[in-house]
């Protein structure tokens, strides 16, 4: 079993104050795997103060140097892509080959990106007699989500640190594993000591704490609405610029002149990515009502097609969920469902065939309405409700009846109604007839899924202020 006793700090890894530890298990096989610290307060004063220190000289760091930088992490992501793939699929469950794919590989494209669009921002603009400089917002706190944990980190504690910001990371306790090579990588790669600091811990006590400390200039979180309103709350009695990236409940709209097939399957791939463990997954199927009889037909014979099993196994296309709280809470919403009189068409809250062990939950396919809770509140597992509409507008309607407003997709061979489909939806980003996320665009929603921006240049941007100097 892994034992981490340190957190990284000012370039060197030291101690934890706490003599506590937190476990990390096996999703699978529901064992203990690794532990690290439970951090407490003091630890995340050090790594402020670190982070502070360096500030300064970091935020004068010529933007090239930065680049090149992150460029070096990219190759040192590529060179130990096998190791992060196994930690992120031990820890977290994530079947290896989309694993490979879309963290570890995605991972690499970002760190690149980083590189690419910091020659894109605009630093310094001339407006009148007035120059307006971009600046560092200053000392990020970062505190990432286990879903994703690589990922996160970079499109949080990486974009800030290329805009020019220092950083205090706190990983989710689920998913730690990946965070400490990072940290070992920023090390290898040079990165100046208190530019990146980790302290891990637990979001009550690591993660406010980074929030209230006189020292973080700003903060940055991937988690749920609930953990987002506390740091909203924590973070105004300092006045702290707060970017956030919240859930989901994204709507998924199919018009009947697409070839249905492949436009029903490829929802129900994308909605039970990552055992359904993904902020935008398309949870809510809706379909014309002339056509539900066969979204329900197709859908259950995607989701019945999905392979559980080993996430080790390169077959395997659905593996279990994070902990053993989530794979009660997402039993429940099943039985919430049946409960609610939403038809089960496939799947249900019964462990997987030939499963006795590990936090597997079938993916299960519902039909009903939006007013049910299945399809107003995020379940966070591979529930989908399919959900009819009579017309356009109706679609539209069901769409932005959510709380959350962070994607969708529509489906029409029509593109300008695709598109106009699209301008209507009120959500961060909108994929049109299966088109590929491209990380040079944005992530980040409206209402409950957040505030603030991810992904590319305007990523980097979110962690920059302006400078006004007149003469």
């Amino acid at each position: 079993m892994i034992e981490h006793k340190n957190n990284y700090v000012d370039g060197q890894w030291i101690p934890s104050l706490s003599t506590e530890v937190l476990t990390v298990t096996n999703p699978v096989t529901e064992e203990p795997i690794a532990t690290v610290p439970k951090g407490v307060a003091e630890d995340v004063n050090k790594a402020a103060e670190a982070a502070a220190k360096a500030l300064p000289a970091w935020s004068q760091t010529p933007v090239e140097e930065r680049a090149a930088l992150f460029r070096k992490l990219a190759r040192l992501t590529e060179k130990r892509a096998d190791e992060i793939t196994n930690a992120m699929v031990t820890e977290l469950g994530y079947p290896i080959t989309l694993c490979r794919k879309s963290q570890v590989d995605g991972a690499v494209e970002e760190l690149d990106l980083i590189a690419e669009v910091l020659g894109e921002i605009q630093w310094t603009e001339q407006i009148g007699k007035t120059m307006v400089k971009r600046v560092p917002s200053g000392v990020l706190g970062a505190i990432t989500a286990w879903n994703g944990p690589l990922r996160s980190i970079i499109s949080k504690a990486g974009a800030a640190i290329g805009a020019g910001c220092t950083t205090v990371l706190k990983p989710s306790e689920v998913a730690p594993l990946t965070a400490y090579i990072f940290a070992e990588m920023c090390h290898e790669a040079g990165l100046p000591p208190g530019v990146f600091n980790m302290v891990s811990g637990t979001g009550p006590e690591v993660g406010e704490a980074i929030v209230t400390h006189p020292l973080v200039d700003m903060v940055s979180l991937t988690g749920s609405v609930r953990a987002g309103r506390r740091v909203m709350e924590l973070a105004s009695a300092g006045v702290k610029r707060v970017h956030l990236e919240l859930g989901g409940k994204s709507a998924n709209i199919i018009f009947e002149d697409v070839d249905f097939e492949n436009a029903v399957r490829d929802g129900i791939e994308d909605a039970t990515r990552n055992a359904g463990q993904a902020c935008g997954a398309l949870t809510r199927m809706l379909v014309p009502r002339n056509r539900l009889a066969d979204a329900e037909a197709l859908a259950k014979t995607t989701a019945e097609a999905l392979i559980i099993g080993d996430p080790f196994d390169p077959k395997t296309t659905l593996g279990p969920l994070s902990t053993r709280a989530a794979h009660d809470r997402v039993r429940n919403y099943i039985n919430l469902g049946i409960e609610e009189g939403l038809r089960l068409l496939t799947g249900g809250a019964d462990m997987p065939e030939g499963r006795n062990r590990g936090y597997y939950v079938r993916p299960t396919i519902f039909s009903g309405d939006n007013s049910s809770r299945l399809a107003q509140e995020e379940i966070f597992g591979p529930v989908i409700v399919i959900i009819p509409f009579d017309d356009e507008e109706d679609a539209i309607r069901i769409a932005n009846d959510s709380s959350y407003g962070l994607a969708g997709a529509v489906w029409s061979n029509d593109k300008e109604r695709a598109y106009r489909v699209a301008d209507r939806l009120r959500t961060g980003r909108v994929r049109v007839n299966g088109g590929t996320l491209d990380k040079r665009g944005v992530h980040g929603g409206f209402k409950l899924s957040g505030v603030g921006r991810e992904w590319g240049r305007v990523g980097v941007e979110e962690f920059l202020e302006y400078r006004a100097i007149y003469s």
